[in-house]
């Protein structure tokens, strides 16, 4: 029994020790919300909640949907997370233009394992809940967790092939779509179709913008900015406005790198160091060292493509800002207020469709796929492993929990008791999806024989 229970802490035990990350500080998050949930600051953290975010310009609140200000918790859910869909279009495109989406030959695998990842958890989780308004639910165990599902996988460290993980982010990827395409179709309100045809010129002006190769970052906030405005009053829901803002910003930099090294080497050779006056306390450059050094500055800039520039700029807010604020709005579930029986409702259908479902599908899906001989084992993956990782998919926190919202809104009788209901299944699915995911890797895959891991820590002396 006690090597049971070691064997089943020592994960979490290695997790919590590791570097502090964005996937450790989103755990931290959800513990937070909780507890507070459940305990007797439980008013003052739903009241949080309903606070009002008010920030108006004259008599405009930005922040505001039909007339009244947004709560901090639709604040989060309508317009931090229009970032966070941003950020994810943004890796999308790029995806698709240069990395493991750009041919039909390397997306085919990854595509077929969402697909099977995708159908198969709706088709359990209704076979569980078929009748309304439950039914609604059925599109929450769809979704995977990338920043998740890597951070267990990193737990293995070098053991795990390179394959593995490219497998994991493209079929991450393609989940993301598929979300997006479910919240787009089914998530969105009366259509209004003035502000619509506004946004649509507005994307077409961003996109033209991209093809002239204007590389100003807040061309694209501010623009972006009035779009969002804009899908918020159309009735689409407001986070699909990153996406398509993300679709037009440009991959392309407007300085090549080569062209960038051979005017850098122009550049060092005007720097002549001999000209600093400096000290112990202070250097002062020449005018002419400054305008070089400032021309040098402009020009790395220009060799960033926008698309990277952004992404780079805007991950450290999303991970460490937007997704634990998400996470602590969202993730109170009220443990006092589910009974027994209902856990056999969403929470099982949810459970059903994460653990079973994503398993099930993305293995079943791949597995037959490589059969048919239409695409290879990824190197370094076998069966097991295969599904191993396929359960690890059943990780589907964030986007999971995103549509849960959508899914049980306060325009239900009972949307607040399913809501809870559907957080509890989320995280008990995703817990169990992560655990036995690791624990099969842990087992199938290969050791790193001490030679090989020497080689792979110490630097190489042809490097030197």
């Amino acid at each position: 029994m006690d090597r049971t229970i070691h064997v089943i802490l020592k994960p979490l035990r290695r997790f919590a020790i590791q570097k502090t990350n964005a996937s450790l500080l989103l755990f931290v998050a959800t513990v937070l919300a909780m507890v507070l949930a459940n305990s007797p600051w439980a008013h003052a953290y739903h009241q949080l909640l309903a606070f009002p975010v008010d920030l108006q310009a004259w008599t405009f609140n930005f922040f505001a949907h039909q007339g009244e200000p947004m709560s901090m918790l639709a604040f989060v859910n309508d317009a931090l997370m229009a970032v966070f869909f941003f950020v994810i279009g943004l890796e999308i495109k790029q995806e698709i233009l240069i990395g493991e989406l750009c041919s039909m030959r390397k997306a085919l695998l990854p595509v077929i394992a969402a697909c099977g990842g995708m159908i198969v958890p709706v088709v359990c989780y209704m076979l569980v809940c078929s009748s309304a308004p439950e039914v609604q639910g059925a599109a929450i165990p769809m979704a995977t967790d990338i920043a998740f599902a890597l951070a267990v996988l990193g737990l293995l460290g070098k053991r795990v092939p390179l394959s593995m993980r490219i497998f994991l982010t493209a079929l991450a990827v393609v989940d993301d779509i598929g979300g997006i395409i479910i919240i787009a179709l089914f998530y969105s309100g009366r259509i209004a179709f003035e502000p619509l045809v506004i946004s649509v010129v507005i994307l077409a002006l961003l996109y033209a913008g991209g093809k002239l190769r204007v590389n100003n970052s807040w061309f694209y906030y501010v623009a972006g900015f009035v779009v969002w405005l804009l899908f918020l009053e159309s009735g689409v829901h407001p986070t699909i406005a990153g996406v398509l803002v993300a679709f037009t910003v440009p991959a392309r930099p407007v300085v090549k790198l080569d062209d960038f090294m051979c005017d850098m080497t122009g550049y060092l050779n005007m720097l002549d160091y001999t000209e600093v006056r400096q000290s112990k306390k202070a250097a002062v450059l020449t005018p002419t060292q400054i305008q070089v050094l400032n021309n040098i500055h402009a020009l790395a800039d220009r060799t960033i493509s926008p698309l990277q520039s952004i992404a780079d700029k805007l991950h450290p807010m999303v991970n460490y800002v937007i997704l634990p604020l998400f996470a602590f709005v969202n993730a109170g579930v009220t443990f006092g207020d589910i009974q027994l029986q209902s856990l056999l409702n969403v929470p099982l259908a949810i459970f059903a469709g994460l653990f079973v479902g994503k398993t099930l599908g993305i293995f079943s899906f791949s597995y037959l796929f490589i059969k048919t001989r239409l695409a290879t084992m990824p190197a370094g993956m076998t069966k097991r492993t295969l599904f191993g990782v396929s359960m690890l998919g059943g990780i589907g926190f964030t986007v999971a929990l995103f549509i849960a919202n959508l899914s049980f809104g306060a325009d239900l009788p009972n949307g607040a008791d399913l809501l809870n209901q559907a957080k509890l299944g989320v995280f008990v699915g995703s817990f169990v999806s992560g655990l036995c995911g690791y624990l099969i890797l842990k087992r199938m895959l290969p050791a790193i024989s001490p030679q090989t891991r020497f080689s792979a820590d110490s630097p190489s002396c042809l490097s030197e």
